[in-house]
């Protein structure tokens, strides 16, 4: 069956938009109480009341434009500053002097806090500094004077929001750059199993045409020198290929973009015993231990590992020889099933696997180890020079389990 692609959004800043919404909430509620507790005060409370009206009704008709960095447009924002900048002028006008000379708060008191919050949340340091620059300077010309309570709440709220603009801009970049690895991962993944299936196939199909080849000389030679030249082209581009660039929004404010694959579904038949996927490499010269119960295995992790030991077989019968003698046992543990592939040949030397890796001949690293790797188990390979070559191949029973948690 197809993979399946699908498209994930990350986006880490999401909960600080959710965040801001309640702050916004909250503080117009505040700041309303605020001025209920001092109304008699006022000079003028009536333009109070009207400012709390409309600032009251703006940021519940607005929660929406909060809720993510696609609705909260540059418009937006300049108008919400506005409001904020017209709040702290407009105390003036509303409150007493006596009231403000001695540290009264502005009539959107830390309501203002959120307008400048949203610029650092949608463009970062840069335009928090801008945004609650302007809040200073209106701070200043309200309060008519350099009072120590009007310093200190200026550069807190003005340190505040860059250092969130720049936490922002940094989660931004973590979000890139974990997005390129996911990314790097699956199609790392996805090339092992292109490569596994082409090795099992196509390559072995080339070297063997090669071989026949070259032992039956004339035209047929000439093919098998071609056939070899197409067998290197094909492992070096197996072995090496390129990974797709990963994809960003064009707002980067909208978080990173992964191309996701899904794995096919898996065989709707449930389980298969694999001592039937085995049975077909028993021949004269191959002898099939099994137990005398079934093995079951769901239905890719037991063609998986059926794969991998016809994979071993395989180099058995190219590095040792058609005539050689390999023996399949396989084992019913608990936990794990493990299935032993051993020949009779003259062994590896040392050395030469970490050397045909190098030069492209995956049998061993993606057919055998590949293979192994992604079903969460692992293949161990023992070789003596003069007493043959054996590979371990263990599956635990419980892959599906671990697979979730990896």
């Amino acid at each position: 069956m197809a993979k399946r692609e699908r498209v994930m959004r990350m986006s880490v800043e999401q909960p600080l938009w959710r965040a801001l919404a309640g702050y916004r909430v909250l503080t117009v509620l505040y700041a309303i109480g605020l001025f209920a507790t001092a109304y008699d005060t006022f000079a003028r409370p009536w333009v109070a009341v009207a400012f709390f009206a409309f600032l009251l009704v703006w940021t519940l008709a607005t929660l929406r434009r909060v809720s993510g960095a696609a609705n909260c447009t540059k418009r937006f924002l300049a108008a919400d500053l506005t409001i904020a900048l017209a709040g702290i002028m407009l105390t003036r006008v509303a409150d007493s002097a006596s009231r403000i000379d001695s540290g009264g708060p502005t009539l959107p008191s830390i309501w203002t806090a959120g307008a400048v919050l949203a610029f650092a949340i949608k463009g970062g340091w840069r335009w928090a500094a801008f945004a609650s620059t302007l809040v200073a300077v209106a701070n200043l010309i309200e309060r008519e004077r350099l009072a120590r309570d009007t310093v200190h709440n200026v550069i807190l709220v003005w340190v505040a929001s860059i250092a969130i603009g720049y936490v922002v801009e940094v989660a931004r970049a973590s979000e890139r750059t974990l997005a390129r690895a996911l990314e790097i991962e699956a199609a790392t993944r996805e090339r092992e199993r292109l490569a596994r299936d082409i090795h099992d196939g196509v390559l072995q199909v080339l070297a063997m045409v090669q071989r026949r080849g070259s032992a039956l000389g004339g035209e047929a030679a000439e093919l098998g020198r071609m056939a070899g030249e197409q067998e290197a082209a094909l492992r070096t581009l197996v072995s090496g290929g390129l990974v797709p660039v990963s994809r960003v929004s064009e707002d980067a404010a909208l978080g990173a973009v992964v191309l996701a694959v899904d794995e096919p579904d898996e065989d709707p038949a449930g389980p298969v015993d694999l001592r039937a996927l085995l049975a077909p490499y028993a021949t004269a010269r191959v002898t099939l231990s099994e137990p005398g119960a079934p093995v079951p295995l769901d239905t890719p992790v037991a063609r998986e590992l059926a794969a991998a030991v016809g994979a071993a077989l395989d180099n058995v019968r190219k590095h040792v020889g058609a005539d050689a003698r390999a023996w399949i046992l396989v084992e019913d543990e608990p936990d794990e099933v493990i299935v032993t592939v051993r020949d009779d040949g003259p062994g590896i030397p040392e050395g030469r696997l970490a050397q045909a890796e190098g030069e492209g001949r995956l049998g061993v690293a993606l057919s055998i180890r590949g293979r192994l790797r992604e079903l969460g188990g692992a293949a161990e390979l023992i070789s003596v020079p003069g007493q043959g070559t054996e590979v371990e191949l263990k599956v635990p029973k419980d892959v599906r389990g671990k697979a979730k948690t990896r």
